[in-house]
């Protein structure tokens, strides 16, 4: 996940999430098991919103980021896998792909590949080839090399009125997390891995490094706001991301999730 709030970091910022998508989507299984995953949590403090646009404190008697709680111990990390062989098989058999959009029938399609400049209109093309797709099966997906084309693709799944899915054995990193709670509904297998990290800009700082009253963090929490958590929700998932380096990852599981969002 990157900062979208300046245009004049795009092409910078596209290599630094190009490097980490490549290491996350082609790292071999046994080099995936000795992943270090971060635990450390980090405490944001915010101006309040209505003196200057800013956000609330953070309630950390909330328990929304109580560390014991998330499924971050050695067996969950040493379980992790990507690109589940069954299902990415079945992208084979599709009727017609775009980017990486596979239509498996007219009501459900299937993604597996990263979010690119070029993917918002590979979805517009095939919603209006195949209309009645309602499902959005997100089988491996690394993230996004594009941030702002990102947030267009997931408020046009939002439009849609689409299912977001992490299927049996399913992976989504990074910007691809974002992606899945634009789902109108969403659902996740209880194998699904859900992999999250802070953004980065082109000078390698990173969220916790900008004041916490920077316009850039209302973007992401107003995002979140958009999809259906409430303030305090959005406020300690956006913490929880950012509590762990650009360059890690931290996975956490369907149940992780489900206290952020409503899942079907």
């Amino acid at each position: 996940m990157v900062s979208p709030s300046a245009p004049m970091y795009a092409f910078a910022r596209t290599l630094i999430v190009a490097a980490l998508a490549a290491v996350l989507a082609f790292a071999p299984a046994h080099a995936q098991q000795v992943v270090t995953v971060t635990t450390t949590t980090v405490t944001w403090t915010y101006e309040d919103a209505e003196d200057d646009g800013g956000v609330d404190y953070i309630d950390e008697d909330a328990a929304l980021l109580d560390d014991e709680a998330l499924a971050e111990d050695a067996d969950f990390a040493a379980t992790r896998r990507y690109a589940p062989h069954a299902a990415l098989a079945t992208l084979g058999h599709a009727k017609a792909t775009y980017g990486p959009f596979s239509v498996i029938d007219g009501t459900t399609v299937r993604m597996a590949g990263d979010v690119t400049s070029a993917t918002p209109r590979q979805f517009a093309a095939m919603l209006a080839a195949w209309p009645g797709l309602k499902r959005l099966e997100m089988v491996d997906c690394p993230g996004s090399l594009d941030e702002a084309a990102n947030l267009i693709l997931a408020r046009a799944v939002r439009r849609a009125g689409m299912e977001t899915i992490v299927p049996a054995g399913g992976s989504i990193r990074s910007g691809a997390v974002e992606l899945w709670l634009a789902g109108v509904t969403r659902r996740a297998a209880p194998d699904a891995e859900f992999g999250v990290h802070s953004w980065a800009d082109e000078y390698g700082r990173e969220a916790n490094d900008y004041p916490a009253n920077d316009p850039v963090h209302a973007e992401y929490l107003g995002y979140y706001r958009e999809m259906g958590m409430d303030t305090a929700k959005a406020r300690a998932f956006y913490a929880l991301t950012n509590s762990t380096p650009f360059d890690d990852v931290r996975y956490l599981t369907r149940d992780d999730m489900a206290r952020f969002v409503t899942l079907n």
